[in-house]
């Protein structure tokens, strides 16, 4: 009895350190975790910190059986800590998916499916799958409140008509229009966090319903002269740089910080992701804006971050078909 307390000590003491321990590199995160079983026990204490609840009842008392299982005693159904996750029914090793999430989260401007697949020994259609599992997760920081100096800026995210080829040029979409362009309206706040959502539109009761939905109404308003932003004069400080006549900065007024969230986000997906469709944008909008708020984070608080907001599956026909 007392051996059993002993062990149980020291592998609780092991789950704790490795919980504790910094991994900033990927020598260190291997060497964290250097077999299936230590993903596992890191993944439990994350989500569950010492207290199993079953994802088919929280209420239900759980019991503890074989091979890293439980059996959820209401409805009599097993389950283990992937069940309900991003990593649900999955066959690739968690050594891959966390070496897969320890990369798209540290890069600065993400990483391709054929670069993944390379780096971890699979297909590129599974690369492809895990990272799009991966980026339903992000969304955690795509929804804050902002308040203080707050600036807002919209943006198109496609090709140019000017690189297109004659054959496939889009008649009248020069400007705002929205034929062969995605508009996206960004929110920051000053030494704070952001946000960035895709748009139908950025017409005035498109936006206003945006800002108003994300900012309080005790901030300030810092945007360019767009007139879709003429609504929240009426119920925020409202402060404009005029861009059209060549002003950027006017004393404290100025969208600075959006724009070089709008080049970070563009040089990504042309550099590294080369194109995205409709369907899938705004994962890769959430993908940006995760990096963007936990830039000053270390890598395994990142990294750890996203492991403890993994309850959301996502099935391979979802993606392509739903």
């Amino acid at each position: 009895y007392k051996r059993q307390l002993l062990y149980n000590h020291n592998i609780i003491k092991r789950i704790v350190t490795m919980i504790n321990q910094e991994f900033n590199s990927i020598l260190e995160l291997m060497q964290a975790f250097s077999d299936e079983q230590s993903c596992i026990n890191h993944l439990e204490e994350l989500r569950w910190n010492g207290y199993v609840i079953s994802p088919f009842d929280s209420t239900s008392k759980v019991y503890k059986c074989k091979n890293n299982r439980y059996r959820c005693a209401k409805t009599g159904k097993y389950f283990n800590v992937k069940t309900g996750t991003l990593f649900d029914n999955t066959k690739i090793p968690l050594r891959k998916w966390f070496l897969a999430i320890w990369l798209i989260t540290s890069h600065k401007k993400g990483i391709s499916s054929v670069q993944l697949a390379k780096d971890i020994d699979v297909t590129q259609k599974s690369a492809w799958f895990m990272l799009q599992r991966i980026r339903k997760c992000f969304g955690i920081e795509n929804d804050n409140h902002l308040d203080n100096d707050v600036e807002i800026d919209e943006t198109y995210i496609g090709g140019k008509n000017k690189n297109r080829h004659s054959n496939k040029k889009v008649e009248q979409s020069q400007g705002r229009s929205t034929k062969d362009k995605i508009p996206v309206v960004g929110m920051v706040e000053r030494k704070g966090k952001l946000n960035a959502k895709q748009v139908d539109n950025v017409q005035c009761h498109t936006l206003t319903k945006e800002i108003v939905q994300t900012v309080k109404q005790t901030a300030s308003l810092h945007t360019d002269e767009w007139m879709g932003y003429n609504g929240v004069s009426k119920l925020y400080k409202h402060s404009i740089v005029n861009h059209g006549v060549g002003q950027y900065v006017e004393g404290n007024v100025y969208t600075n910080t959006i724009e070089g969230f709008w080049s970070l986000l563009k040089r990504g997906l042309l550099g590294i992701y080369h194109s995205t469709s409709k369907k899938h944008l705004q994962n890769y909008i959430d993908e940006f804006v995760f990096r963007y708020n936990t830039r000053h984070y270390e890598e395994s608080e990142r990294f750890n971050l996203l492991l403890s907001n993994t309850e959301v599956r996502t099935t391979y026909k979802g993606l392509v078909y739903g």
